[in-house]
């Protein structure tokens, strides 16, 4: 279950640790980014990447959802750390990435009658899902530089995600028809059009 106070200590911290790595960071090191399509959702979300070499950079993102309209629930909370290999120079041009992933999630009452590489998303319609997942992929990506400051990033990635649930008959409901259910998930694990300032 997603505990609304942990979560929040569990934000925070992404920030906290943002601001501690920029403080010794010289110019082209650090990294701020805000990934538009999970904007575009409503899903609040940061990113930040710090250099480690001249090719290479770690960027971690991480985003959030705590909105229930009209009862349908699209909660849910993501950590999405990710090596970069830069094909000329970090924060420019192309690159490809390996990433991992996890996180919590409490989804119900919403009308999505499609199955998506051997998940059936339709019985999120009458029923709600609450559990974690985790899981790793590879991504390609590339970076149009702007101008000093700012830079256009957009990223897809591809990979496996492992999760356990238990299922409710409804959105608010607390009777269990599933209890800690697995499930394994084989496609698309990022999409990204990132808004960047580099430091």
């Amino acid at each position: 279950m997603i505990s609304v106070s942990n979560m929040k200590y569990k934000l925070l911290l992404l920030p906290i640790l943002a601001f501690l790595f920029c403080l010794p960071a010289r110019g082209q090191d650090v990294a701020l980014k805000t990934n538009l399509v999970s904007d575009a959702f409503l899903n609040p979300n940061l990113g930040v990447e710090f250099g480690l070499a001249p090719k290479w950079s770690l960027d971690v993102s991480g985003q959030f959802n705590l909105w229930t309209v009209d009862d349908r629930k699209w909660r849910h909370w993501l950590v999405q750390p990710e090596v970069r290999y830069w094909f000329c120079q970090r924060f420019s041009g192309h690159f490809v990435g390996l990433h991992a992933l996890g996180g919590e999630y409490n989804w119900g009452n919403l009308n999505l009658d499609f199955k998506f590489l051997g998940t059936d998303f339709s019985m999120l319609k009458d029923s709600r899902a609450e559990g974690w997942y985790v899981g790793a992929g590879v991504a390609y990506g590339y970076a149009w530089i702007l101008n000093r400051r700012w830079t256009i990033e957009a990223e897809i990635g591809v990979g496996w995600v492992y999760t356990r649930y238990d299922r409710y008959p409804c959105a608010v409901c607390g009777t269990k028809l599933d209890d800690n259910k697995p499930h394994n998930y084989f496609g698309p694990t990022k999409a990204a059009v990132n808004l960047v300032y580099v430091f």
